[in-house]
């Protein structure tokens, strides 16, 4: 998890615009990653990653120092690709999107390092039939690694919609696996 230290943000709230491009460097791996996961289309993930850091910069005076940096990082670049999800189309998984996957699950090294098209593939197949909040949680916990308590801040959710989105979301990729000849047993 990138962790930003509380100096490097007091430093920005003082219009200090190097210790800006710091975090910036820092975190946009993170949104991009996260963006890439949510909207399957990396041109978008990019447009989402400068959107989130100009509202940082314009919004670093709300920032709550109580808080992890990242939490309201991630919350800020979430919610800009939700409205964007809103506005675009449904994007419909590809056959060549179905035959990535299949390559992925039947590779031995789960290790590997994917590409960002293999990542648009695989999502796009798997969260296919997911509402907006499955595929939000599903990517926050499983794709992201965030803890439950993080996922609840970052989207608004409580505890209890948060498990049942995840649990609907897992079924449905579940059986979305099984469509696809990929059995765990």
């Amino acid at each position: 998890m990138t962790s930003i230290d509380s100096n490097i943000i007091i430093r920005c709230q003082n219009g200090d615009k190097a210790a800006f491009r710091e975090v910036v460097q820092t975190c946009q791996r993170m949104v991009f990653s996260v963006a890439l996961k949510l909207l399957c289309d990396e041109d978008e993930a990019k447009d989402i990653v400068q959107e989130t850091f100009i509202r940082v910069w314009q919004n670093l005076d709300s920032f709550d120092p109580q808080r992890r940096f990242t939490t309201w990082l991630y919350t800020i670049a979430t919610r800009l690709c939700l409205d964007r999800l809103k506005s675009m189309r449904h994007t419909v998984p590809l056959p060549e999107d179905e035959s990535t996957l299949r390559r992925f699950a039947s590779e031995v090294d789960d290790q590997r390092n994917l590409e960002n098209r293999e990542w648009v593939s695989i999502v796009r197949v798997l969260a296919d039939r997911l509402s907006t909040k499955q595929k939000l949680v599903f990517t926050l916990s499983h794709l992201e690694g965030l803890p439950s308590a993080e996922v609840e801040l970052i989207t608004g959710m409580d505890a209890k919609q948060v498990r049942s989105n995840l649990y609907v979301a897992r079924q449905t990729i579940r059986e979305r696996l099984k469509q696809l000849g990929y059995d765990s047993d």
